[in-house]
């Protein structure tokens, strides 16, 4: 009985790394980040190979399925923790105010990010956006400082990829 369930701890343990290498690779193909990429997919596909090939050797296991398909599932929640923890790349953060713009861009300037306030028409009116991009290590950091200000600012979150210009890191 011990020997059955070591065998799917052990495919468990595989998947959650070759899965969570996944989740980090795909992210850095995302980027571009092609070289990191090939080296991340390579460890990606050799433990998943032993898995796979430990799997095959014992397919009357029934465990061994269920630790495969476990270790998918908690490969996925593991990768993508890992990641937000790491926080590869850029985002650009659009900040929508009703009356706080001013006092949002000063504190974002005061510490030391670049924030650029272009003029918009909202359905009541003109209302100002606030532009910025940081490393998405910054992003909780950043909606902190704004939320302390506003705390009913719009705000909207995506990738970015800075091609020109853009100064590395904040201006601290």
């Amino acid at each position: 009985m011990i020997e059955l369930l070591s065998g799917a701890f052990l495919i468990m343990g595989m998947r959650i790394c070759d899965v969570s290498l996944d989740t980090i690779r795909v992210i850095l193909v995302v980027q571009g980040k092609k070289y990191s990429a090939g080296i991340v997919g390579f460890f990606e596909v050799l433990i998943w190979v032993f898995a796979i090939r430990f799997i095959f050797q014992h397919l009357d296991n029934i465990p061994n399925l269920f630790g495969y398909a476990t270790g998918f599932g908690l490969g996925n929640i593991i990768g993508i923790s890992i990641e937000q923890k790491i926080g590869f790349g850029y985002v650009q953060l659009n900040v929508i105010s009703r009356h706080k713009t001013d006092a949002i861009a000063d504190a974002l300037r005061k510490s030391k990010y670049g924030v650029t306030i272009l003029p918009a028409e909202g359905g009541a009116g003109g209302v100002a956006v606030i532009v910025l991009i940081a490393s998405r290590k910054l992003q909780k950091e950043i909606i902190k400082l704004i939320e302390n200000i506003d705390s009913t600012a719009f705000i909207s979150i995506q990738g970015s990829t800075p091609y020109r210009g853009y100064r590395t890191g904040n201006r601290r």
